[in-house]
This record gives structure tokens, sequence and C-alpha cells, in this order.
């Protein structure tokens, strides 16, 4: 797939198309998310109809909810010891987060109001682990369909909604095109988190290098602050094995690393399948294969690219608006 795409939209009444906001799954890289909403907005496009999957879902979240101004400054201000003081860890729980703590937080700073409600059309994208199926929220408790959304296997515990075991929707539909159009998208813009990364996050601390020099504790690798603190909560028996899960020597990559490659590969690969059959008028690709899977505190840099990507595409965005 080309990295970024604009398809013509189908002739219709301009008073009546309703443009659609598709936004993908690719964890900390979703915060580029925010950039697109606000260099979009810049250009005069606000979209009627928001659809999430993933990370995609908490900022679009915000977004149909007019709180996005609240989550760009948390976000910008979040560092990595913050980010560890809301990880509950656990190794029995489904995942390595339990994703407690994260709500706890959510509730007090965040309205849990219903889907429905939301300001913009809003949808999230879930998948139900039993059986794969896609399963889509357009209402309901706000939150908790984020959650479920969020819950990225092996990380994240999954979620239990209405009887079903959830987890993270880019398992099923990592750009969920085919959700804004359900909800009635004539015109869908949609942003793929994961156009570049394939093959790129084991190389990433040699890309990393080339920033401004950082203290010695800031440079050292996300997982590694994880691993220390999971290993510091368990007794010392388990530290032997503890060392063989989460170490990385010169013959093989560590589990972090194996599940980091295997998540970029495999929602490179649905992407493209979903993509070729429903291709959404224009495709937004941020960049930012050098950003690793939990690297939240990078924002700045995160949001920069996402108003870079819109700014490639200017020309096909402002073509779209002339059908308006």
């Amino acid at each position: 797939m080309k990295e970024d795409t604009v398809k013509q939209p189908s002739v219709r009444d301009a008073s009546t198309m309703r443009i659609g906001l598709a936004l993908g799954s690719g964890s900390a890289r979703g915060w580029a998310h925010i950039g697109v909403i606000r260099a979009l907005a810049e250009l005069g496009i606000e979209a009627d109809i928001v659809a999430g999957t993933s990370i995609g879902a908490m900022v679009g979240a915000a977004y149909a909810g007019d709180e996005l101004d609240a989550l760009e400054q948390w976000v910008r201000a979040l560092n990595w010891k913050e980010m560890l003081s809301y990880l509950d860890l656990s190794l029995l729980a489904g995942g390595f987060i339990q994703g407690e703590k994260l709500m706890e937080f959510a509730r007090r700073h965040a309205r849990d109001v219903r889907i429905e409600n939301l300001t913009r059309h809003f949808g999230v994208v879930a998948t139900e682990l039993e059986s794969g199926r896609e399963i889509w929220f357009r209402d309901g408790p706000l939150l908790e369909a984020v959650r479920a959304s969020i819950s990225l296997p092996g990380l994240f515990a999954p979620v239990k909604l209405d009887g079903r075991w959830l987890v993270d929707g880019g398992l099923a539909n990592p750009v969920p095109v085919s959700l804004c159009r359900a909800m009635g998208a004539d015109v869908v813009i949609a942003v793929n988190l994961n156009g570049d990364i394939v093959g790129k996050h084991s190389r990433r601390r040699g890309i990393r290098s080339a920033k401004p020099p950082v203290s010695k504790n800031e440079e050292a690798d996300f997982w590694e602050k994880i691993t220390a603190q999971l290993k510091n909560s368990l007794n010392e028996r388990k530290d032997g094995l503890l060392e063989q899960l989460f170490g990385e020597n010169h013959n093989a990559p560590g589990i972090f690393n194996v599940l980091a490659s295997s998540i970029n590969i495999m929602q490179d690969r649905i992407t493209r399948s979903r993509m070729a059959g429903d291709p959404p008028e224009i495709m937004l690709t941020p960049r930012l294969s050098h950003l690793g899977l939990m690297e939240f505190d990078q924002a700045a840099m995160a949001i920069e690219e996402g108003r870079a990507c819109v700014e490639r595409m200017r020309p096909a965005l402002e073509q779209m608006l002339k059908g308006f």
C-alpha cells in the first residue's frame, strides 16, 4: 500500500456529505492522532463521525467528547515515572498490566459518559477473544469500551463486558474505515500508524541515539524499567526465571522485543488486507517507525509528526474540500 493515498469521493450533494475520521491502533504512536486532528481543524476539516481502534479509541473519545485539550495537556507532560505509577503489574491476570489503576485515573480526569451522548458520532472497535469477531461499540459506557479496545494481548489484561472477554481492536480492524462507513460517513480520512513499522522496532535504539543527550535513567529502555519493577515485586526465587523471560542476549531477542515486533507484523498485514477491500478516500500515514511500542512519554514528537503527515497530504485534502 502506498504511504499516503487519496481516492476520489463519489459525487453527492455537498450539503449532505459527512466526513468520517478513522483513527488506527499503534500504541505510543497514537499520540500522532492529536496532531492530525489539530492540523485538519486548521484546514477547516472537522469530522462528523469518528471511529477508533485501541489508542485511536482513546484519542477519538477525547475528540468526540470535546476533551482533546485536556488529553493533549496530559500527554505532553507525561514522563516514564508517571507512566509506571499507573501500571498494576501481574503475571496472573491474562496480561502483565491489569489496567485498574489506569481506569481509576481515567474516571478521575475524564467524563464517564455514554457514547451516544458525545458531541460527535463515535464508535469503538474491540475483538472478542473466544471467536475473534470484531465488536463495535456505538452506545453504552464510554470508558468501558475504550478500556476493552486498548487491551493489547500479552500486555493489558482482557476485559469482560456483557459476558464476553474482549481484547485490542487492532487484532481485527487496525484502521476502522468500515465502522466509519457503517455509521454513515460519505468521505473517510484514515490514519494508519502501522505503515512503516515492520522490521523497524529492533533497530530503534540506533535511531534514538540521534536525540539530544539525556540522563542515564531516561535513556534506559522502558521495558527494562517494567522488568525491574516486576522483578522487585516477586520473591527472590523467581529472579532466574524472570531473567530468562525478560532478558536479551546476543543469541536471542527478549520477550518484549518479540512481542512488539510480532504485533507490528500482524497489524501491518491486517491493515493492508482491510484497506485493499475498503480503501478510505484519504490515507494519512505518520512516519514514526523509530518510536517504540510503549514510549508514551514521547508525545511531542508524535504530535508533531501527526501535523506533518497532514501537511504532506494538504493538496489532496484541499482537493477533497472543493467537493464540499
